[in-house]
């Protein structure tokens, strides 16, 4: 499967200069180890903040 980059990058809301932006599959499985979640699960205000616990998503919700 072939990463669809550039038009992922359209739609990436995350602010954080990072290797992985714009490569979802990438991104998805970073997160997952740190047990947290991709920028993408967060308003953008919330996403400024670069706390990406499920903790604070749930606090959020």
């Amino acid at each position: 499967m072939e990463c669809k980059k550039e038009t992922n990058l359209k739609n990436c809301n995350c602010t954080y200069p990072c290797s992985r932006k714009g490569m979802c599959c990438d991104c998805l499985a970073y997160h997952r180890r740190n047990n947290e979640l991709p920028a993408c699960y967060f308003s953008a205000e919330d996403e400024k903040t670069y706390d990406r616990s499920v903790e604070f998503y749930m606090r959020r919700k």
